[in-house]
């Protein structure tokens, strides 16, 4: 029986991986894609053309992202858990928002 599903990627040639308001809005976006409830946003820009670390905090777990923009590489995590939850809808968005490119793939379900 599966307790959640873990997706986690590398995304390549990504767009708008220091503006920490874009990126805010995209992970809002993300939550709301999966049909999972937000509870919390926090996010931590290292300044002027530098990257951004931050998580979505779910009722139903996390979104997280740490973003390289010297290199166009954001690593992505999304760990959901409900029936009703669709964290590739999440994944998809992301791709999407930050025109990028999945690089590495990797989806884990979680067991009890």
């Amino acid at each position: 029986m599966s307790h959640g599903i873990h997706l986690i990627a590398d995304l390549r040639a990504a767009t708008g991986l220091d503006d920490p308001a874009f990126i805010a809005r995209v992970l809002t976006e993300a939550a709301a894609q999966a049909r999972v409830t937000l509870l919390e946003l926090k996010l931590h820009h290292f300044g002027p053309a530098k990257g951004v670390t931050g998580v979505a905090l779910l009722a139903e777990s996390h979104i997280s992202i740490h973003t390289w923009p010297e290199h166009g590489l954001p690593a992505v995590d999304i760990f959901v858990c409900g029936p009703e939850a669709r964290p590739q809808a999440a994944l998809d968005h992301l791709v999407t928002a930050f025109d990028g490119q999945v690089v590495q793939f990797n989806r884990i379900e979680r067991l009890a």
